[in-house]
């Protein structure tokens, strides 16, 4: 796609909605985007997305009843068929809004010490 099309694509288009299930700890650090100034996380998908792209998650975080709602942009990309079989997907980075401060604070909060740990992710 050119550029021009995906100006074109992206120019007053709705956010697209990823829904995101992380059921354990484990996934929740493989997920993660500590690194990201307002944190993020990683969403395995085959859709296409271009960096900037803005997107809406419905995230469920392991025993929570409620989705949380979280505002964000494609900051990551992984291509299907990277070296080491890394997952295809975005990093999406979220938005500066309370909901995403919030949702950083509360999964850096479940993750407490494993944030510090050389463990490989889905991006790092």
């Amino acid at each position: 796609m050119s550029d021009s099309a995906s100006a074109s694509r992206n120019a007053g288009a709705k956010p697209s909605v990823l829904s995101l299930n992380i059921n354990s700890k484990s996934a929740l650090y493989s997920a993660y985007m500590p690194f990201l100034k307002r944190g993020g996380l990683f969403i395995p998908t085959t859709r296409e997305y271009a960096f900037g792209d803005e997107v809406f998650i419905l995230l469920t975080l392991m025993d929570e009843p409620a989705r949380l709602p979280i505002a964000g942009s494609v900051v990551w990309m992984t291509p299907e068929g990277t070296q080491g079989n890394k997952a295809q997907g975005i990093g999406v980075q979220f938005a500066s809004d309370e909901s995403g401060r919030a949702v950083q604070q509360k999964i850096e909060g479940i993750l407490g010490g494993h944030l510090s740990s050389t463990r490989a992710t889905h991006t790092l």
